[in-house]
């Protein structure tokens, strides 16, 4: 049988990191069990990641980076700042932000975050870009007020992400993007530049 590319073990004991985290929601989880479940031996697991906590880091950041990836993606055919906010926001609640493992182990990260500075530091990233990106595109909409306004949408975001991976049922019919929409718009309500507007019978 021929031997996977390092590469792909490692991938794979990323993703099996998240499914343990998602399964046991916390990090009470060994590096035995995340081997198992990837495939590998635990020994070629210390091989790739020296203790566990670098796993557990590893896996938030490739969170992050399919995040990333989604926001990148819908931003392509964004033409104005009212497009690229709606893109942030259906990113914020896209499918893979919204797989039930994820935001298990999302949540648990932020618990990691409080003990940890490395993972407090990834975190701090996050944040920090998505506050840039809704400044960036707020400022044509409403000026001066768009740093606050960032500061409240971004702590919806992370509210409702955080409620909804709270929650024991499917999140199937939760659109977490088209809150976040809603008080965007009511930030801009005073500039009537977010809403779209409205046609009148003739």
């Amino acid at each position: 049988m021929q031997r996977r590319p390092e590469r792909e073990r490692r991938a794979d004991l990323i993703n099996a990191t998240i499914l343990e985290i998602g399964a046991a929601r916390s990090l009470d989880v060994t590096t035995v069990q995340i081997a198992k479940r990837a495939g590998v031996s635990s020994g070629l697991a210390f091989h790739y990641f020296k203790d566990k906590d670098s796993l557990f880091l590893a896996a938030m950041r490739a969170i992050l980076s399919s995040y990333s990836d989604d926001v990148s993606r819908m931003m392509k055919s964004a033409q104005s700042p009212q497009d690229r906010l709606t893109a942030i926001a259906k990113a914020c609640f896209g499918a893979s932000s919204l797989d039930r493992n994820t935001m298990s182990a999302w949540v648990v990260f932020y618990a990691l975050a409080l003990k940890s500075s490395r993972a407090k530091r990834l975190l701090n990233v996050y944040q920090r870009r998505l506050h840039s990106n809704l400044v960036h595109n707020l400022r044509p909409l409403i000026g001066a007020q768009a740093d606050p306004a960032a500061r409240r949408i971004a702590g919806l975001i992370d509210g409702l992400y955080l409620r909804c991976a709270l929650e024991s049922h499917a999140v199937v019919a939760f659109d977490g993007a088209a809150e976040v929409l809603q008080a965007i718009e009511a930030e801009c309500q005073d500039t009537c530049l977010f809403a779209a507007p409205k046609t009148h019978a003739i």
